[in-house]
């Protein structure tokens, strides 16, 4: 698959499932459990519950713009992005858990708000990409498929929907500027690709992303 064949509706599904495995992920972690180390170096799981809610505000804000052509931008600074992640040690696991759910909740309604022409309206990342309303739900989608496994509860690669896989592989690629893709089971090159753990032999180390 091509990113010309993911679909709008696609994206929409697999942010969903995301945000399922998500929730799922912390459903029954206590005060210890969210305090433990993620996945990601340098960060408990308290951090990256708080980066993905506060990714959730953050795209909200995006559908504010392309609902009301009010520019808001993701975060209105650098610093406010790292503060959100910072809060999260400071929060109960009962109050990140509120957090996350609510913040899933308002951008699931904010999606489901849009109307057509509204989803065609241009609104500008926090990578400075100018895109179409439409690229939102494939942007949530790999923030919640990729951090439910970096949450380590269980949650694989494995797990996620292979048309997922496929459309994360191909933009990974074109974005590493890769020109192959090591023989071997999907989920397991979809690992390597994100510079996370993975069981392909003799594959080259890639830096982290997402």
């Amino acid at each position: 698959m091509t990113d010309s064949l993911r679909t709008f509706a696609d994206a929409r599904a697999w942010a969903r499932t995301g945000t399922e495995l998500v929730l799922a992920a912390v459903a029954d972690l206590d005060e210890a459990g969210f305090a433990a180390d993620s996945g990601l170096p340098g960060w408990t799981r308290k951090h990256l519950v708080a980066h993905v809610a506060a990714n959730a505000d953050a795209l909200g804000n995006l559908v504010r713009w392309a609902a009301t052509g009010e520019e808001t931008p993701m975060y209105a600074s650098a610093e406010e992005r790292a503060s959100g992640i910072a809060r999260g040690p400071s929060l109960t696991a009962d109050e990140l858990r509120a957090w996350l759910a609510a913040s899933a909740h308002r951008l699931a309604e904010g999606f489901d708000a849009l109307t057509d022409d509204q989803w065609q309206h241009e609104v500008v990342t926090a990578q400075g990409r100018t895109v179409p309303a439409t690229e939102l739900p494939w942007m949530r989608a790999r923030e919640v498929c990729v951090h439910a496994i970096d949450l380590g509860t269980g949650t694989a690669f494995a797990d996620l929907p292979d048309g997922f896989l496929t459309a994360l592989a191909d933009e990974i690629r074109d974005r590493r500027g890769l020109s192959g893709l090591p023989d071997g089971p999907l989920p397991e090159v979809v690992a390597w690709l994100t510079g996370r753990p993975h069981s392909l032999a003799d594959a080259p180390g890639l830096g982290p992303w997402l």
